[in-house]
């Protein structure tokens, strides 16, 4: 049976399980698509046997309750497998590197564990195979914070303009692509769309990796061929990438339904909400937000990995998402709370003359903390236009950023040669990267285990 971690358990030791980050990596696989996003490697949870018996498939909608009476949410994604199998040897190619690097499958299931109930849930609302709560595994390890070399961000990985197309919000204070509520809803939208388009679920989910277009041009050329157009007889028209995408799911899709044949364990992830979404109509600085839910910073960004500043804009659509029991603790600390939520406030350069250093000097604080703030490298100086955070002072304590200006503001520099005068210019527009992303840290996953050891150092993907 199953140990279960006690509710009292301390964050601070869940903290030393599960942080920091870990690696998605391929080690040593490199005949294998590489995968796009490197993250660094987490301690290995020490897993309890997984003895969940493998069940006959069900139609994927599930009424509520019967949802409700599996032991974990492993029992619900294996209910509402619906999708055809793939059976072939990419299948077992990608079978066996997993199967082979418990390692690797126990940190990617810890992550897993903080988003898995919202997205079954999701699924099984619309009458979705449930087996697509598995795609994170192949598209980010499900991190949320993972972003590719084509500049896809988030767990289900959407590059800029499809994130668009989607309502995805991304300007200087947000990237909707990251946020666990946005971008899951969005992906689940964009496939089902996808298969209502194709009518087959293998073809949708290569037109969720290699386009809509490209999918329609491949079917055309086999139709012209007298050839047939089921995913599998389409492969060869493919890139790498997309021809080893469905067997990847379905590798994992095999490993979920049966773990102990293949001598894994996944760990008990409980059938039960994981967090809930806290409305917030007015600014507050993330630390101050972390600071009364009584989380630490990173511990708060693995919810909320979409907020980019160190302030979060305030709206009628602005939410955070805290554990159950934290968010309790939020709303009482808050109503105590006698502080200013948030101190900061926004500033626009209107001349090439206000350097970083006279603006540190202005709003009484230092360069680096408005670099850190902004985003701003180094040896670079702001050009008139650009949209900045600078720490509140008397006149615009307690005021809130106005929505407008989260929307349209831009960070835009150039770099600053030996000379002291401008160089080559750069842009940050409102809906492009800065700088790389922290690290999520996964604490308080919903694993059971009774210890933990380290994992070995993973190389990273290249």
């Amino acid at each position: 049976m199953q140990a279960r971690i006690p509710k009292s358990i301390a964050l601070a030791t869940l903290v030393a399980l599960l942080a920091p980050a870990l690696a998605l990596a391929y080690d040593d696989a490199s005949d294998l698509p590489p995968v796009s996003t490197a993250l660094s490697p987490l301690p290995k949870p020490h897993l309890p046997d997984f003895t969940s018996p493998l069940k006959l498939a069900k139609p994927a909608k599930l009424a509520e309750e019967d949802a409700f009476r599996e032991r974990d949410v492993w029992g619900r994604i294996r209910s509402g497998y619906a999708i055809p199998d793939v059976s072939n040897d990419l299948v077992a190619k990608h079978v066996n590197w997993y199967a082979t690097r418990p390692d690797y499958i126990a940190r990617t299931t810890a992550r897993a564990s903080l988003y898995l109930f919202h997205v079954v849930s999701e699924l099984e609302k619309r009458g979705m195979p449930t087996e697509l709560a598995l795609l994170p595994f192949i598209e980010s390890a499900f991190n949320p914070n993972a972003l590719s070399s084509a500049n896809a961000a988030g767990m289900w990985q959407f590059v800029p303009g499809t994130g668009r197309d989607f309502n995805l919000k991304q300007d200087a204070f947000k990237d909707e692509r990251r946020g666990i509520l946005a971008s899951t809803d969005a992906a689940l939208t964009y496939l089902q769309r996808l298969y209502d388009m194709f009518g087959d679920w293998q073809l949708a989910l290569a037109a969720y990796n290699w386009g809509e277009g490209s999918v329609q041009k491949a079917i055309k050329r086999n139709q012209a061929a007298g050839k047939p157009t089921d995913f599998e007889s389409l492969a060869d028209l493919m890139p790498a990438e997309t021809r080893n995408y469905v067997p990847k799911l379905q590798a994992v899709k095999n490993i979920v339904a049966n773990p102990q044949q293949f001598g894994l364990n996944l760990p008990l992830i409980d059938n039960t909400p994981y967090f809930t979404a806290v409305d917030k109509t007015s600014d507050i600085d993330l630390t101050v937000a972390a600071h009364l839910a009584e989380l630490s910073v990173d511990e708060f960004k693995a919810l909320n990995p979409q907020f980019k500043r160190p302030v979060i804009v305030g709206g009628e659509d602005t939410k955070i998402l805290l554990p159950k029991e934290n968010a309790e603790k939020f709303h009482l600390n808050l109503s105590q709370w006698t502080k200013e939520l948030s101190n900061w406030s926004t500033h626009k350069i209107t001349s090439a003359r206000e350097s970083i250093r006279s603006l540190a000097s202005r709003f009484h604080t230092s360069p680096e903390v408005i670099r850190q703030a902004n985003n701003i490298p180094q040896n670079s100086v702001l050009k008139a236009g650009s949209t900045i955070l600078v720490p509140k002072i008397s006149a615009s304590a307690g005021s809130n950023i106005g929505a407008d200006v989260a929307d349209n503001a831009t960070v835009a520099y150039e770099t600053e040669r030996a000379d002291g005068k401008s160089a080559k210019g750069y842009k940050l527009a409102k809906a492009s990267k800065s700088t790389k992303a922290p690290p999520v840290s996964l604490v308080k996953a919903r694993v059971s285990r009774d210890a933990a050891g380290k994992s070995k150092k993973q190389r990273k993907a290249n």
